[in-house]
């Protein structure tokens, strides 16, 4: 009882290839979103990193100026 059925054998044939064909479409739907969710960001005009530090080191420098002449004002009101 070794003998092969040909059957079998061509759906084995048949299941390989088309568990190929779903992987393949698998991998092309996960790049291809990928690509779109990159366009996307893309198109949103977002700041930079180093846009957003920049920002930062203003704010941070404002807060402190509003602290000294806070201070001062303070001062002068005594």
């Amino acid at each position: 009882m070794s003998a092969k059925s040909p059957v079998l054998d061509d759906l084995a044939g048949l299941m390989t290839g088309a568990m190929g064909a779903a992987r393949a479409a698998g991998e092309e739907m996960k790049t291809a979103g990928q690509s779109r969710v990159r366009a996307m960001i893309a198109d949103m005009d977002l700041a930079s990193r180093e846009e957003i530090e920049a920002l930062k080191a203003i704010a941070v420098q404002a807060l402190e100026r509003v602290e000294a002449l806070e201070k001062r004002v303070k001062a002068l009101e005594k």
